[in-house]
């Protein structure tokens, strides 16, 4: 497998910073922006923390509804009315299990674009983070599919997307390629995929949907038309952020298993 260290990596033993904040006055604002999140969205389990990441990163209380989550659950997502009293199921933390447990086994982090890629944070992982934009250039122009879908395609030749992070946050064709390519039998460790636009990006979203659930690989999404790269990589990070509280101690470790051959 080929792989793309990440640039400014400052290791898994470094603090996390989230949204790269590092002096005093930028973490103090990080901290009261996701106290005011938590004011408004349930901080009860593992699920609760990617739904508002979400509404941290797109500024609206409403994302947090929006989530699904998959390889767990059915298509639809939880309602008020089904699972546990509050209308979550804790099934729904199994893909944040999956994606902190590759974040800690250090699976390679494989983005759609060149901006997803640029907002994984470098701290509190040793992941080597790559994109797929760039290569299958030569397929496109034989195929005339879009660069992104035939850069996934292209990537999983060379078998970089099993046991991945797989990560689309901007192009629904990329979206619909990756779930092609898990049908086919590559098995992702999980996949992050928000797609953003007017044209198959809840479709794209649906389909990842469809097969992460037939094939039992764990995936979070979002549905309706918004999304976007910022989206993808803040959730990404919250996955970072949940592996570094398990290696702290902050989480109990039971909750994220090792994965088999795992050191």
């Amino acid at each position: 497998m080929t792989t793309e260290n990440a640039a400014d990596t400052d290791g898994p033993d470094q603090e996390y910073a989230d949204l790269g904040a590092t002096t005093e006055n930028a973490m103090a604002i990080a901290e009261t922006s996701m106290d005011r999140v938590r004011e408004i969205v349930p901080h009860e389990t593992l699920a609760d923390r990617i739904r508002g990441k979400s509404v941290h990163a797109t500024g609206d209380p409403e994302f947090q509804h929006l989530i699904r989550f998959t390889g767990a659950t059915d298509d639809d997502g939880p309602t008020a009315d089904e699972g546990s009293d509050d209308g979550l199921t804790h099934e729904d933390d199994e893909p944040v299990r999956a994606g902190a447990r590759a974040v800690l086994d250090s699976r390679p982090i494989v983005t759609d674009i060149t901006m997803v890629k640029a907002g994984i944070t470098g701290r509190g992982h040793d992941c080597p983070v790559r994109k797929a934009i760039g290569n299958g250039s030569e397929l496109a122009e034989q195929t005339g599919m879009t660069r992104t879908a035939a850069s996934v395609l292209e990537l999983d030749r060379d078998g970089v997307y099993d046991d991945a992070i797989a990560v689309v946050g901007n192009a629904p064709t990329a979206a619909l390629a990756l779930a092609d390519c898990i049908e086919d039998g590559t098995r992702p460790a999980v996949v992050v995929a928000t797609p953003v636009g007017f044209v198959k990006a809840a479709e794209s979203r649906a389909r990842l949907r469809e097969v992460a659930a037939e094939h039992g690989v764990p995936t979070i999404t979002n549905v309706g038309r918004r999304g976007g790269s910022g989206l993808a990589a803040g959730l990404t990070n919250e996955l970072i952020h949940v592996a570094s509280d398990v290696r702290q101690g902050e989480i109990d470790a039971e909750w994220v298993p090792e994965s088999p051959g795992s050191s």
